[in-house]
């Protein structure tokens, strides 16, 4: 087992702005950390930066104890499954899995346990004898996989593994993921993705990147957290619009009161008024803000007293409907050229045309500074840990 700790690391090439900026991280030794952020944001070359595959411009990178910025991949106890599969075409499964094994001399009886418990695992058995060109997408990538548990390594690193699979075979993989870290719990696996439902679903941290000039001006790390952590409680608009689908609903307002017990804010153009359970210390009546609600906690007012504790209610005109079966997305005219977006049951009655009102609770309702950061819920969730 093995943990992993980076320090102020910084990669930069040439004369360029620095890719990743200010990194550091702590991942537990049988942790499942994944490293996700747009497309640009640096996770795969942190990624590589661990796998000894990128240089460090600056910090230091150490797996267990030992400093690890000049030791050659092959000797960082690391293993890596890539995008590309990168299998040998002129190989059978058996001599794919066993490649490793085979360079670090291990004895061939050791070999021939190690891959056929690994086949066993990963419902290879039947497979050995083929060659890549004989395999699916899914069977190639758990040939990959099976290639790095024959190793029995302190980290495992993945690079968007799932990113060339269809989306049935995305889900089956990703439970077949989830399914050998728990088998494997002693070692640390760091995970790089663009998909929030896989990061969502299989990490206990989530390290999520900036990309672009916010990297410049905050560091590479917008938040670090658990799943739920980065869903109920958003450091940044950054974050709150990054997690979630559909993103965040971000309603430009100012500051109206402010007291002990929160801050009321009136939404531009509309003058409807939201109540917010958040620290306004820091803030000044007339001071711009942002309110943020995602789609699922907006929910329709049937006129009774079931919405009255609704910290934020708003009467929209529908501009579309997307039904997707059990859901529906109800596009809603925002006056500003733009649209809010509410989530509702699939058989709920809208009609493209009709003013509708919905309603969300204090608890689903954020804050957001002029300076694009959380403003503090003045009571702590811990449902989310």
């Amino acid at each position: 087992m093995a943990s992993i700790s980076l320090k102020g690391l910084h990669k930069a090439y040439g004369d360029a702005a620095p890719v990743i900026r200010d990194v550091n991280l702590e991942i537990g030794s049988n942790e499942f950390c994944v490293f996700l952020g747009p497309s640009g944001c640096g996770k795969s070359t942190l990624l590589r930066m661990i796998a000894g595959l990128e240089d460090v411009t600056g910090g230091e990178v150490r797996i267990g104890e030992r400093l690890v910025n000049d030791v050659p991949s092959a000797e960082r106890g690391v293993a890596m499954v890539f995008q590309s599969y990168a299998l040998f075409p002129h190989m059978t499964v058996f001599e794919n899995m066993a490649f490793g094994l085979k360079l670090a001399k291990t004895p061939k009886q050791e070999i021939v346990r190690k891959v056929h418990e690994a086949a066993r695992i990963l419902q290879l058995d039947a497979l050995l004898d083929r060659r890549p060109k004989a395999l699916s997408g899914g069977q190639r990538q758990r040939v990959a996989i099976g290639r790095a548990i024959v190793r029995e390594p302190g980290v495992f690193l993945f690079d968007e593994p799932l990113s060339n699979l269809d989306a049935t075979l995305r889900g089956q993989t990703r439970i077949e993921i989830a399914r050998l870290h728990r088998q494997f719990a002693k070692a640390s696996v760091v995970y790089v993705t663009h998909d929030q439902i896989e990061a969502m679903t299989l990490a206990d941290k989530i390290v999520l990147l900036h990309a672009g000039k916010d990297t410049e001006r905050y560091g590479s790390i917008a938040q670090i957290g658990a799943p739920l952590e980065l869903y109920y409680r958003p450091a940044s608009r950054f974050v709150a619009g990054f997690i979630g689908s559909p993103r965040m609903n971000f309603l430009p307002a100012s500051i109206a009161s402010i007291d002990a017990d929160g801050v009321s804010a009136v939404i531009d153009g509309t003058g409807e008024t939201v109540r917010l359970a958040v620290d306004g210390s820091s803030l000044v009546p007339s001071q711009p803000v942002t309110v943020g609600v995602r789609p699922e906690h907006l929910t329709l007012r049937g006129g009774g007293d079931e919405n009255a504790a609704s910290s934020l209610a708003l009467t929209r005109e529908v501009v579309l409907t997307e039904r997707l079966g059990e859901q529906t997305y109800v596009h809603l005219d925002a006056s500003d050229g733009r649209t809010l977006i509410a989530k509702v049951a699939g058989d709920a009655r809208v009609e493209r045309g009709a003013r509708m009102s919905f309603g969300a609770p204090a608890s689903a309702c954020h804050l957001f500074g002029d300076d694009g950061f959380a403003i503090a819920p003045l009571q702590s969730i811990e449902h989310y840990a």
